[in-house]
C-alpha cells in the first residue's frame, strides 16, 4: 500500500521506521494513521506532558557544565540514535588521521575550503570529562573527551566578529545551528578521543562537537560539514 506524505507526518517516526526495515506491516501503519486522526481534538485540551522530559541537566549556577573527575569516565549508556533507516551510522572515513571535512567561512574569514586533521593538530590540545546527557533518561554517561576548543578551531581560521552563525551537518544529514558566541565557549570542543581511545562510528568518528551545557543531540556527531555566516543561513542544499 502506499502512504501518503501527509499520513505520514501524522504518524510516530519510530512507525515509520518499522515500515522501512520491514519489521511493521503496511496495514498496522494505516491504523495508527486512522486512529491518530480520529482522535486528533479540533480544539486545544488540557494534555499530560510526557513523562520523565526533560531529564533534569545538571549544570553550575553560570550554566556551565560541572567537570568530572577522570576516574568517573567511562561508557555511554543507551541506544544512540542517527537519522537512518537502521539508527546506524552511515558508511564514510571514520579515521580521524583522514578526516576530511569541508569548511566554508562564506567571506567571514581567511581560510575555507577541506579541513584535515593536519589543520587541527597544531592547536593546543584539551582534555575534559562531562556528562552527556539526552533529553531522556537515556543515552547517557560520563565521558572523557580529548580534541581542541572550538574558540581556537575558529580563531585558526581568522573568523571575523560579523560571523554570527555557525551550521554544523552530520554524515546522516542531521544539522545544528549554534550562535558564534556561543560556539566560543570554552568548555566547547571539536573532539576525536573518547575515553583515551578514537571515537567508533556510533560515536561520532571522526570528529563531533560537544557541547555538555546543553542536551545530547546538540553535540552533533560524525561532521562532514561547517559553514559559517550572518543572520539567515539558507536551507541545507540551497545555498
Amino acid at each position: 500500500m502506499t502512504i501518503s506524505r501527509r499520513d505520514a507526518i501524522a504518524v510516530s517516526g519510530s512507525a515509520i521506521v518499522g515500515l522501512s526495515v520491514g519489521r511493521l506491516d503496511p496495514r498496522e501503519l494505516a491504523a495508527q494513521v486512522a486512529v491518530q486522526e480520529q482522535e486528533f481534538p479540533d480544539r486545544l485540551i488540557d494534555v499530560e506532558p510526557r513523562a520523565t522530559f526533560p531529564v533534569d541537566l545538571p549544570l553550575n549556577p553560570d550554566g556551565s557544565a560541572p567537570e568530572h573527575p577522570e576516574s568517573a569516565a567511562g561508557p555511554i549508556r543507551g541506544r544512540l540514535m542517527w537519522r537512518t533507516s537502521d539508527r546506524r551510522a552511515p558508511e564514510i572515513e571514520y579515521d580521524y588521521t583522514r578526516m576530511a571535512i569541508r569548511v566554508d567561512t562564506r567571506g567571514l574569514g581567511t581560510k575555507r575550503g577541506t579541513m584535515r586533521f593536519t589543520d587541527l593538530e597544531p592547536l593546543t590540545r584539551v582534555s575534559h570529562t562531562f556528562l552527556m546527557q539526552c533529553g531522556a533518561p537515556e543515552p547517557t554517561g560520563i565521558v572523557k573527551w580529548t580534541g581542541v576548543r572550538f574558540t581556537d578551531f575558529a580563531d585558526m581560521l581568522g573568523l571575523v566578529p560579523g560571523a554570527h552563525y555557525c551550521r554544523l551537518t552530520a554524515s546522516d544529514g542531521h544539522y545544528v545551528d549554534e550562535s558564534v558566541e556561543e560556539l566560543r565557549h570554552p568548555q566547547v570542543m571539536l573532539v576525536w578521543m573518547m575515553n583515551e581511545e578514537p571515537l567508533d562510528p556510533q560515536h561520532g568518528a571522526p570528529l563531533r562537537l560537544v557541547m555538555p551545557f546543553r542536551y545530547g543531540n546538540r553535540s552533533i556527531k560524525a561532521i562532514t560539514e561547517i559553514i559559517f555566516g550572518t543572520p539567515g543561513l539558507p536551507r541545507p542544499g540551497t545555498g
